[in-house]
């Protein structure tokens, strides 16, 4: 099973170590671990000539974290892509465990597993929401993002099937992915807390001043247009789309938006009045 480790970074200089160590330390080795350097200004591209020197590298200007992402998978080599978050930590039996469940369940193209949080330094319980799925988890990945990108091994083919993550998007290109991913394939879920998820700090990139739910929104939307759901996961898509657009408006009309509230007011009739996929 060879398998491609994609870093992408930004500017975390101060978290790569760990991350790095924690790829280097997996008593699974990977096929190679390539590390996609978005543009950092904090020296990440000199640092990692000097500590990481056959580690691969490639830098490009900053476009963003799925950009980031997608070079890596494009230029990959290994069958498989595990992705790993800059900020996050792998535990050492994180790749084995993972290609072992894959070796027992060979029908499988993607796995994840559950994890540890720390919240500026402190280990936190994970919220009821947040709880993980395996199987068919369309249904599940509809409401908030499920799949941690740092937890993840998908199939490389999954890729030419459903697409890259949207560059388009700055947040919640994750939950826009995995949409697309698990209208199509089952999911293995491996309940064991094989990574630690460290948050809380200034440059975590799900901080969004204007509120996340309005790119939830874009990629529900986006969903629904591609041709690519079932009867069932159209229904199911729509309903969560109308869901969401009404806690948007309420925020709007809070915020005495009332330019933006009359739009997404409209969109909601639009959607109700629209039939289910025949």
């Amino acid at each position: 099973m060879k398998i491609s480790v994609i870093i992408p970074t930004y500017n975390r200089k101060h978290t790569l170590q760990r991350a790095i160590d924690s790829v280097l330390a997996q008593t699974f080795k990977p096929y190679e671990i390539i590390i996609v350097d978005d543009g950092s200004k904090d020296g990440t591209k000199e640092w990692l000539l000097q500590n990481y020197p056959s580690v691969q590298c490639i830098h490009q200007p900053n476009n963003g974290v799925s950009s980031a992402r997608n070079k890596g998978i494009q230029i990959s080599q290994g069958s498989w892509i595990a992705l790993l978050d800059s900020d996050d930590e792998w535990m050492p039996e994180k790749l084995e465990y993972q290609s072992k469940f894959i070796e027992v369940n060979r029908d499988s193209s993607f796995c994840h597993t559950n994890e540890i949080w720390i919240r500026n330094g402190v280990r936190v319980n994970q919220m009821k929401k947040h709880k993980k799925y395996g199987g068919d988890i369309f249904k599940y990945c509809l409401d908030i993002c499920r799949i941690s990108p740092s937890s993840s091994i998908i199939k490389k083919d999954v890729f030419e099937e459903v697409g890259t993550f949207d560059e388009s998007l700055t947040v919640c290109e994750d939950y826009d992915l995995w949409l697309r991913v698990t209208a199509k394939f089952n999911i293995l879920f491996l309940d064991e807390p094989l990574i630690k998820k460290y948050g809380g700090h200034l440059d975590q990139l799900s901080r969004v001043p204007e509120g996340i739910e309005q790119y939830r929104i874009r990629s529900l939307e986006k969903i629904l247009s591609m041709g690519l759901l079932t009867e069932t996961q159209f229904r199911l898509a729509k309903d969560m789309l109308i869901h969401k657009l009404n806690i948007y408006a309420k925020g709007l009309k809070k915020r005495d938006k009332y330019e933006e509230l009359t739009s997404t007011e409209k969109k909601i009739q639009d959607w109700l009045i629209m039939p289910d996929l025949n």
